[in-house]
């Protein structure tokens, strides 16, 4: 083969690479571009927006405590943070959608009709599970917190150690939210079945309170807040999972012989 036709190909596999590049630094770049603009639109809105994260807290306060700002610029960088922080929570379904536009040539006809369920579902479902953090997990967190302290010591919580413990505490719940999403995945995969992770329950439920204790704070509210959701979240990826059938190696072939013979 001659050094022409060695560049010629060259230059031919090198094409479809740069394309892929540059359609995935465009699909970045719109997603940057959205969540700057979120941050810009709520940004003059970031200290309204910090006091209805702290009210479960401020709500629970003795009369006479309040929040505390121990570092110059904690005033300033804690609604700073809290507003860069919500602005990709909220630009996150735009953000999946880019990359799932990025990948969807790449996937077959049947793993694109279960991919876009399950896009959804996982969006629908971090965002619940910050909800559920934030209704029902921080008034019974806070108010076992605020109640079981000496009576001598002045709760005076700092707004940035408060900011970090709050965004701990939604990752790890709009996390373990996407416990349906994964156990659906694993049964199309056909790592397992629904039966084996049925016969599996007890160790699950075990793992669930381990995992509880291993992320939330030491007390058993919160741990308990945490391990009966994931649990049940269990049982519900499970039931979903009987309804989805188990990838095998024809389903790529069937679709190449479909598009194939349309082509034809």
């Amino acid at each position: 083969m001659s050094n022409a036709t060695v560049d010629e190909q060259a230059k031919t596999d090198e094409l479809p690479l740069m394309g892929h590049l540059l359609e995935l630094r465009n699909r970045l770049l719109k997603a940057v571009v959205l969540v700057v603009i979120f941050f810009a639109v709520m940004f003059p809105f970031s200290n309204e927006l910090y006091l209805y994260l702290s009210e479960p807290l401020r709500s629970l306060l003795p009369e006479g405590s309040t929040m505390i700002a121990t570092q110059v610029a904690s005033p300033f960088l804690a609604p700073f943070k809290l507003t860069m922080v919500l602005a990709l929570f909220i630009g996150m379904p735009f953000i999946l959608h880019q990359a799932w536009s990025f990948i969807a040539p790449g996937l077959y006809k049947k793993e694109k009709r279960l991919a876009v369920p399950m896009l959804v579902s996982s969006i629908f479902l971090f965002y619940a599970g910050i909800a559920f953090a934030y209704y029902v997990v921080f008034p019974l967190m806070f108010g076992f917190f605020t109640a079981t302290g000496p009576e001598e010591i002045a709760v005076m919580t700092d707004i940035s150690a408060y900011l970090d413990f709050v965004l701990k505490i939604f990752f790890a719940f709009g996390i373990v939210f996407e416990i349906p999403i994964a156990t659906v995945l694993i049964i199309w995969t056909g790592a397992t079945t629904p039966d084996n992770l049925s016969k599996k329950r007890s160790y699950v439920l075990v793992s669930c309170f381990v995992v509880g204790m291993l992320i939330t704070p030491p007390d058993v509210i919160s741990q308990t807040l945490l391990a009966v959701p994931m649990w049940l979240l269990f049982e519900i990826g499970i039931v979903f999972g009987r309804m989805v059938k188990p990838r095998s190696d024809d389903d790529g072939v069937e679709d190449d012989v479909t598009e194939s013979t349309i082509v034809e």
